[in-house]
């Protein structure tokens, strides 16, 4: 059996602005800086922007670090460029099943103010009719292990929906994906996160960034969305449905 080694990845993230007329002043919230893990290790990170701005970082309550862009003089136009280097570290295998008794640890966690923010509804992701009546239809329900009852979900969603750039915006309700069918990664999580939730299960959204090309071109042109679920003996598992 070969082994997995780390692998080094240098990104790059540009974000243009253009405006129809000069502004006097800008103040953006950049969330761009890798995160440390127990897979991925932040080796560099730097932020240009044109104009120059001023920036100050702060650290989050779930450990982000973000950063005030403050730009005080007249532009039209604003580039912000971040660049980092990361090494990431392959995932161990899943293992068939979350464990004995995983689905009564998890019940446990209800009344926990640790995992709050992750088991309750969102501004996006909530219970709605239209999630309901998703549910009955696709006859979505609780397995008797709750990984496997969290990738049959996310393959479930996979296969349902329809990925269309441009279908939803950042803003779209659940609902828009869940009566056409069709959004794209952030509405797939959405739905994902919610449906979770409703079983208990801690949920979060992550963003990130996917490699695409074996070639040595990375052809990811946005930023990435996907799920992590919190279980029992495993921690934080990722879902990308």
């Amino acid at each position: 059996m070969v082994e997995s080694t780390p692998a080094l990845y240098e990104i790059e993230h540009v974000s243009r602005y253009l405006y129809t007329s000069p502004v006097r002043h800008s103040i953006l919230s950049l969330c761009l800086k890798p995160r440390n893990d127990r897979l991925q290790r932040l080796f560099s990170y730097d932020v240009i922007t044109k104009p120059q701005a001023h920036l100050s970082s702060e650290t989050d309550y779930y450990g982000n670090t973000k950063q005030i862009m403050n730009i005080y003089q007249e532009h039209q136009a604003l580039q912000i460029t971040s660049r980092s280097v990361v090494e990431c570290s392959p995932p161990s295998p899943l293992p068939g099943f979350s464990g004995a008794d995983a689905w009564e640890e998890i019940l446990s966690w209800r009344g926990s103010f640790r995992y709050w923010e992750f088991t309750h509804p969102s501004a996006f992701a909530r219970p709605s009719p239209a999630l309901s009546s998703f549910l009955k239809e696709l006859d979505i329900r609780l397995g008797g292990d709750p990984l496997q009852s969290l990738l049959q979900l996310s393959g479930t969603l996979f296969r349902k929906f329809q990925y269309v750039p441009g279908a939803t915006s950042v803003l779209s309700p659940i609902e828009h994906i869940l009566e056409t069918g069709q959004g794209v990664c952030q509405d797939y999580v959405h739905v994902m996160i919610a449906i979770a939730r409703t079983w208990h299960v801690p949920a979060r959204y992550v963003s990130g960034y996917l490699y695409l090309n074996d070639s040595g071109e990375s052809q990811q042109l946005a930023s990435h969305a996907l799920v992590e679920c919190l279980l029992p003996n495993l921690g934080w598992i990722g879902f990308d449905p």
